[in-house]
């Protein structure tokens, strides 16, 4: 067979491959070829289609494929379903914008029929681009029946999984403040919560709260509680104001005014010289009354209202230690409210708009108003103070908005009641990290709240609960549109459950005479994408065998951040149900930032478009370089020049490699058919290294340890292969192909780049594809992924060769320090090598081939090539000597060499400074090597080389035949011959050329494939000459091809 040339533009390589992938249906050949096999679970985290996708998708794609192709390789059946998430805020907002509309007012104005008619329309506008993307990148995924979350099948399971949670009593309808997007008009999740905080500028307002007495006059003594806030907006609501129990609070005197606040918080706000006047502990103020800060909002008095109340939650790590309390805004302050039956005052709209009866603030959006009430308060000399500080504030994860704690009607499943057996599931779950699954998810289910599953939105899973408009206790959990079916009458086909055609289906309360209505919120957009496990498959209505194949998932994948989206999701379903958790491996992905290690945004213009990635560098590259930089899990820049430089280390090198094996193997005719085994010890150790190699990488991929395999395989072709075996094995490749020991090495090497293409598979499927088409005629895909050869492991081998490539290490560091080229052989290597280490022949062969040495002796040890003497470390003695540092100095100087061998075999060191001994540590001296005699001495390690640089005549002429070689066959390169050209050639030159010449003319001629060799003048015509010369030494060099 003929071997191709690689390919010079890797992004035109990857075309190809992918234009033979798609004629060939390969993702089908391979999925068909495991049909039946063991399954491995893998769910694809349902991306939303109506947004592109960018270069941050690419590393957790390149991920998931990575896996799943492995496991595929591995002969396990992955099945790879495509899913969308095409519910929620995401697909409204698009929506909204494409319409020309803001908000839920102009929505329903339009009416919410069209609307989410334009949903529908719009959530798969770039459903190509995630395709193609996914399909350029290599990552395989079927396409062709995917999940849908607003299918009707989808939603029909998700009303099951309500249905059951219901039964189980953990759904609830509470009014409690929540989370509430204006912008959006809904309440959010505590877990959606935590994905939009960002850092900005909000008030820090200190104000007065003066005392009253019982009788409602103003404190005669002009006292004020100093109470701080951040939301200035909350405070016309205000009802009561919070002290702990147990911190003291004092009263201080400050620029006439006398103020009470916590004791630890006194010098922060106040200063340090306030003088103390009283001191209480905060019981002492439960009860004492205060002046309404604000009358803007009609209030009746009732219960604790506009009093001191006593809550554990209050802390003195920030503010006054005095927390002013408004129950309508705020999860701590309603939970209070209702234990102190404080009034609840809620003036703002579902947009976020004062009342328009409210004066001063009327109409105004809450956060505009902050200037107008802090100004008001000033009017009546409450205002302490007024800054703006940054500070990190929950803003809504989709539209951005701020959001605002509100008291609401919200549906709740009760996901507390699960806390235990939810932290058991994750316990059970391999995280990668584990600091993931241990502290930032761990802790987050530690804290776990109810899960606020009801959105006020239009475009969502409509909530299956009906419920009777005479008895709100009256309610039903519907399972099933069979369910719906029996109680209003045959369903439309097709039957669409979305708004608004559901909230038209009512029927009569099974329990009264009243009429069950379908309570008009959507559910959580999360809910819909953790349903997936059982939703994908229309579970419990069919395909029952095919989930309990698959679940749980045994791998997932996504970001950080959907720790408190997807990942959470989809354990608290699966908890709730019963099912134990819902996958066993995780690996989280990174953030990928830019070349400087900024976050990518569109307002610093530092995105990163994937397309131009790709066509500057190719998938393959870019998928390398995720895996290759860091572990997955770590931040990493997106850094053209390393991507570059990470690329070319391994796959140039692999290029070259596979370039100098076809070379050869076609002007050799070799073949497969044609192999050949030898006992040459490169070929044994290469083989042995390749079973070593190959099992770490099993290993690695089996625990999801991605970059430490991606890296054993690039040492192995960097160091092993490249560096060692092909430059150590090069001349045996030419000459004639019948012979055993070059068929060996032909051998050999294609077993290493076949291995490498399995091996480099999951990584980067183009590439090693084409090189395994190349070597063996098929997709490597299709092949199994390598299995270590327990018969070609040699662990003694491997160590011998490491120590010999130790020896060459030094050796040739001291042949730099004589400045003695390797072409100059030299006569003697004297070597000491660790206890243990033992070199045959055919080892020392290497040794002494490598570093051109006529002969290696082995040494017991290094007394006899180096004395040892003691260098002081000044910084380190100073500070134990002081005066006396010189004196201790020359001590150290003075230390013998037998002293100095004892104390580097563990015996103490010590000596004599004013008449006293002092024991020495390491860091107090550099013990350094001086080699004895003319030797150049090299150590590290436990390795010890020294070379005899001593020339005769004999060695020079063969250094001098070595270079003449090395000349002749850089002028053929020049002159364009072929390796496989025979030659005339001619030398001529000074007489140390003559004598190197004729002494070494049967080396000269095998190694230039010179047929005919003159030395001395020749008449020939030549179609090269060259005058040049070696150290000086004049050379006359005439070649002509033969």
């Amino acid at each position: 067979m003929r071997y191709p040339e690689y390919p010079t533009s890797p992004v035109s390589l990857e075309e190809t491959v992918l234009a033979r992938w798609r004629s060939e249906r390969l993702f089908e050949q391979t999925q068909e070829q495991s049909a039946g096999a063991e399954e491995f679970v893998f769910y694809e985290g349902p991306p939303t289609a109506n947004g592109r996708p960018g270069i941050h998708h690419v590393i957790s794609r390149t991920i998931k494929d990575l896996v799943c192709r492995y496991h595929a390789l591995r002969g396990k059946h992955v099945t790879r379903i495509a899913g969308w998430d095409t519910h929620g805020l995401p697909v409204e907002i698009e929506a909204e914008k494409k319409l020309g509309i803001s908000g839920k007012k102009q929505i329903e104005e339009l009416g919410v029929a069209r609307f989410n008619e334009v949903c529908r329309e719009s959530v798969f506008t770039y459903k190509e681009d995630w395709e193609r993307l996914s399909e350029r990148i290599g990552y395989w995924l079927d396409y062709s029946s995917p999940y849908v979350t607003f299918a009707p099948a989808y939603i029909e399971s998700v009303w099951w999984i309500f249905s059951r949670l219901h039964e189980k009593g953990l759904i609830y309808r509470g009014y409690k403040s929540v989370p509430y997007c204006p912008r959006c008009g809904t309440a959010l999740s505590s877990h959606e919560v935590a994905q939009g905080y960002l850092d900005v500028a909000d008030p820090s307002l200190y104000f007065l709260a003066p005392l009253v007495g019982e009788d409602g006059r103003p404190d005669r003594d002009g006292r004020a509680f100093l109470v701080w806030t951040t939301t200035p907006w909350t405070v016309p609501s205000n009802t009561a104001l919070a002290v702990h129990p147990d911190l003291e609070y004092v009263e201080v005197e400050k620029d006439g005014q006398r103020l009470i606040l916590a004791e630890t918080r006194r010098a922060a706000v106040v200063g340090e010289d306030a003088p103390v006047l009283k001191r209480w502990r905060g019981r002492e103020l439960d009860g004492q009354r205060y002046m309404r800060p604000f009358t803007l909002v009609r209030a009746e008095p009732r219960g604790r209202a506009w009093q001191v109340v006593l809550e554990d939650f209050v802390t003195a790590d920030d503010g006054t230690g005095i927390v002013h309390m408004a129950p309508a805004f705020g999860a701590d302050d309603y939970a209070a409210g209702l234990r102190h039956d404080l009034p609840l005052l809620r003036p703002v709209d579902d947009a976020g708009r004062f009342d328009s009866d409210i004066p001063i603030v009327g109409g105004m959006f809450v956060k505009d108003a902050d200037p107008l009430l802090v100004e008001e308060l000033r009017k009546q000399n409450l205002l302490y103070r007024h800054t703006l500080e940054t500070h990190s504030y929950p803003h809504c994860w989709r539209c951005s908005s701020p959001l605002i704690y509100m008291a609401r009607d919200s549906w709740y499943i009760r996901t507390t009641a699960i806390r235990d057996v939810m932290l058991d599931n994750n316990r059970q779950v391999a995280w990668h990290p584990p600091e993931v699954g241990t502290g930032r998810f761990g802790e987050w289910l530690e804290g776990n709240v109810d899960w606020a599953i009801s959105r006020e939105r239009y475009w969502g899973t409509p909530l299956p609960f009906w419920v009777c408009d005479q008895d709100a206790e009256h309610i039903e959990v519907l399972g099933s549109f069979a369910a719906l079916a029996e109680r209003v009458g045959p369903l439309p086909d097709p039957f669409d459950p979305h708004k608004p055609h559901i909230d038209k289906l009512t029927y009569p309360c099974p329990q009264c005479s009243g009429t069950m209505r379908r309570t008009p919120e959507v559910a959580d957009v999360w809910f819909d994408s953790g349903s997936m496990p059982y939703a994908q498959w229309h579970y419990p209505f069919e395909n029952g065998e095919q989930w309990k194949r698959h679940f749980p998932a045994d791998f997932i994948c996504e970001g950080l951040d959907q720790t408190r989206g997807w990942f959470y999701s989809l354990l608290a379903i699966s908890s709730m149900l019963g099912d134990g958790p819902a996958y066993r491996n995780v690996v989280v992905n990174g953030l990928v930032l830019d070349a400087d290690g900024q976050k990518m945004s569109k307002s610093r213009g530092n995105v990163v478009d994937p397309w131009e990635a790709i066509e500057s560098f190719g998938a393959d590259a870019i998928r390398w370089y995720f895996i290759a930089v860091s572990q997955p899990w770590a931040s990493k820049r997106f850094d053209p020049e390393a991507l570059t430089d990470t690329w070319r280390r391994v796959f140039d090198t692999i290029a070259n490699t596979y370039r100098f094996f076809a070379l050869y193997a076609n002007l050799e005719d070799w073949t497969p058919e044609r192999s050949a085994r030898t006992d040459d010890v490169l070929d044994r150790w290469l083989r042995s290294r390749l079973a070593t190699v190959t099992a770490q990488v099993r290993t690695y991929l089996d625990q999801y340890e991605l970059t430490h395999a991606a890296r054993a395989i690039a040492d192995f072709v960097v160091d092993d292969l490249s560096n060692w075996y092909v430059r150590r094995s090069r001349d045996r490749f030419w000459g004639s192909g019948d012979t055993d020991d070059t068929r060996a090495a032909f051998t050999t090497l294609h077993e290493a780049l076949t291995t490498i293409c399995g091996l480099l598979a999951p990584f980067t499927p183009f590439h090693a594809d084409w090189l395994h088409v190349a070597l063996t005629g098929g997709s490597v895909h299709l092949a199994r992924f390598p299995e270590p050869d327990g018969s070609a492991r040699d662990e003694r081998l491997e160590r011998g060769m490491t120590a010999v490539r130790e020896l060459a290490r030094l050796g040739r560091a001291a042949r730099e320090t004589v400045r003695i080229r390797v072409r100059q052989p030299l006569r003697t290597l004297h070597a000491v090598v660790p206890d243990g280490i033992v070199l045959d022949e055919a080892l020392l062969d290497v040794v002494k081939d490598e570093l051109n040495v006529k002969e290696v002796r082995f040494l017991r040890g290094a007394e006899d090539l180096v004395t040892l003497r003691a260098q002081p470390n000044f910084r380190v003695l100073g500070k134990r000597f002081g005066a006396a540092t010189q004196a201790a100095a020359q001590a150290v100087r003075g230390l013998s060499d037998e002293a100095l061998r004892r104390f580097r075999a563990g015996q103490p060191l010590t000596i004599a400074v004013d008449g006293q001994q002092h024991a020495l540590s390491a860091e107090e001296l550099e013990i350094i090597e001086e080699a004895q005699g003319e030797l150049a001495v090299e150590s590290d390690g436990g390795y010890t080389v020294a070379l005899d640089p001593t020339l005769d005549d004999e060695l020079r002429r063969e250094g001098l035949a070595r270079e003449l070689v090395s000349r002749i066959q850089r002028l053929r390169k020049d002159s364009g011959l072929a390796v496989s050209d025979r030659i005339r050639l001619a030398i001529d030159g000074a007489t140390e050329v003559h004598e190197a010449a004729h002494a070494f003319a049967d080396y000269i001629r095998s190694e230039t494939l010179a047929v005919e060799l003159t030395v001395g003048a020749a008449e020939a015509l030549w179609d090269t000459v060259q005058d040049t010369d070696i150290d000086g030494i004049p050379v006359h060099l005439a070649l002509a091809r033969a």
